[in-house]
């Protein structure tokens, strides 16, 4: 399978803002915001620090129309109307083409609770969920999927991972939420 950039990937993605005023494409912002989230940078302002804090490198190896790069308003503006589900498509096709899955590779299935994104004081159940899939051997999440625990049931999400990845020959374990009969 060919590896290309993704940077490939990124500009299948729709950009939602205006046409307008647009001086960053989206998939230079996005770039800036994979490269400070993998340098532990979370949330924009933490974002507009990585950027001030990394300029000359960015500018140097990034090499944006007219030497600007992004502000946190920017970033905070394209994430915000970037289509979540759409993103990690794309970024799973892009890891594919890097990522080995071996005959008989385990892959570990489990949702986590977000903390602090629950949405009314006394609700136990209103929060974000995270499911992931883990390829146990190469210490790594394969995909993930977001669920809102009062609305949806971790299930269904599985379901639809397991199916999205396409893969045989592999192991799956799961909680034992997930040993349901078909009715």
């Amino acid at each position: 399978m060919e590896r290309k950039s993704i940077i490939d990937f990124l500009l299948k993605l729709p950009d939602t803002r205006r046409q307008a005023g647009k001086r960053h494409s989206q998939e230079l912002i996005l770039l800036i915001v994979l490269m400070a989230i993998m340098s532990g940078y979370h949330g924009y302002r933490a974002i507009g620090d990585f950027i001030e804090r990394n300029r000359f490198d960015l500018l140097a190896n990034l090499k944006p129309p007219k030497d600007r790069l992004p502000t946190f308003f920017t970033v905070r503006r394209v994430l915000m109307g970037l289509d979540y589900n759409e993103f990690a498509k794309q970024f799973y096709q892009w890891s594919k083409s890097y990522i080995e899955i071996e005959p008989w590779e385990w892959l570990s299935v489990d949702g986590k609770a977000i903390g602090g994104t629950a949405k009314r004081e006394n609700s136990y159940q209103d929060f974000v969920n995270m499911v992931s899939i883990f390829v146990s051997r190469q210490k790594m999440v394969l995909t993930n999927g977001k669920i809102i625990n009062s609305k949806e049931s971790e299930i269904p999400m599985v379901q639809q991972l397991i199916k999205a990845l396409d893969l045989t020959g592999v192991v799956f374990t799961l909680d034992a939420l997930h040993c349901q009969k078909k009715q």
